[in-house]
């Protein structure tokens, strides 16, 4: 068992600079390489990490020799490319989401990994920001009873500008609701512990970008949605989504409601709030009003553990500490590629549904 790891991290825009912040404070590793076709990242990058080795092509990086472990934090688009080479190599890989942006993608990339005994970790840390992963324990301990429904709101602000302008475009990110979203749609699964069997969903791109044109291709990029999903149990999971609705303080919201009661999860105010239903199943106090909630509760929930915030909320740096430990325990992968693969199949069919103006089956992208 190694006391370090060396980390290479390939594409080092924002997100891999944002791991490399984790991995240098977390300690047992070490930033040793660095990845990627554009001058100006990779400068930005050796500044955090100054010896570390620099490459402009991914596969001298993996042939180096110097790595334990890779990151690939690369272009949504150009994950595939990336993983054909990484998966054949006996690394730890670490993919950001989303998985990939195509199902043909999806389905060679599990074949890939098949043929290796090396773990792979599927990058969704949503599922670790402190007050969502308390409630979504809670929800399964029985804490709301049996699960019927799960929404998620996020209002927000726009997609902020990356390399070459490629999160403008569909084609180059899958849409909004795979590059964005797919975190979402991770978590209600997670929850329910199921997939959804089908989709409904309406969105458009109303405000952000319309007068955004880059080598005379107009930006594409959703900017609002609601998406229903509907699963085998009888669940339902709803997404709220609007990117130029930065004026709300809490900009994402989680609610998980049971039979028995329901939770919620607020950011960044880092807030659980729970609560039981009143007399369930008795009508009696109908009487006397709207039922009340009974044993209501409202905590803070931080980690503090946590010795780099980032960008979200202390989860990044949550997730590559559970990764480093399993490379160092040979444990298997927390969140694996099937994660990633669900949350996209989702996201897809939810753009397929504005597209075509119907209710989507999944079964009609992956069967």
């Amino acid at each position: 068992m190694k006391s370090e790891l060396r980390y290479g991290v390939i594409g080092v825009g924002s997100m891999g600079r944002e791991h490399i912040s984790n991995i240098k404070v977390m300690g047992g590793a070490t930033v040793t390489a660095i990845s990627d076709p554009h001058t100006a990242s990779i400068d930005a990058a050796l500044e955090m990490a100054p010896g570390a080795k620099a490459f402009s092509d991914h596969r001298d990086l993996l042939d180096s020799g110097l790595i334990d472990a890779v990151i690939v934090a690369t272009p949504n688009d150009t994950h595939a490319a990336v993983l054909k080479d990484a998966l054949a190599t006996e690394l730890a890989v670490f993919v950001e989401k989303p998985l990939a942006t195509t199902i043909s993608d999806l389905k060679s990339i599990l074949d890939w990994d098949a043929k290796r005994s090396a773990m792979t970790w599927m990058g969704l840390e949503y599922r670790f920001m402190p007050p969502v992963t308390e409630a979504i324990a809670r929800a399964k301990e029985g804490d709301a009873g049996k699960i019927h429904l799960i929404s998620i709101r996020e209002h927000r602000e726009p997609f902020y500008p990356k390399v070459d302008n490629w999160n403008r475009f569909t084609e180059r990110t899958g849409g909004t609701l795979v590059e964005k979203c797919c975190h979402y749609f991770n978590l209600m699964d997670l929850v329910l512990g199921e997939q959804p069997i089908r989709v409904f969903a309406s969105g458009g791109q109303s405000v952000n970008h319309l007068d955004e044109k880059y080598d005379g291709n107009q930006a594409n990029m959703l900017d609002n949605a609601y998406v229903i999903l509907e699963y085998a149990s009888g669940a339902r999971g709803m997404l709220d989504l609007c990117m130029f609705g930065e004026g709300s303080f809490d900009k994402e919201i989680l609610t998980i409601v049971g039979d028995a009661g329901k939770i919620e999860s607020f950011l960044p105010s880092q807030t659980v709030k729970a609560s039981r239903r009143d007399s369930i199943g008795n009508l009696s106090n109908w009487s006397q009003g709207a039922s009340r909630a009974r044993g209501s509760e409202v905590k803070i929930v931080h980690n503090y553990d946590v010795k780099y915030m980032g960008h979200h909320y202390g989860a990044s740096y949550i997730e590559h500490v559970k990764f480093r430990d399993a490379i160092l325990n040979s444990t298997p992968a927390e969140v694996t590629l099937l994660d990633g693969v669900t949350s996209v199949v989702t996201g897809l069919a939810a753009h397929k549904s504005i597209n075509e103006g119907r209710v989507v089956e999944i079964k009609e992208l992956w069967n």
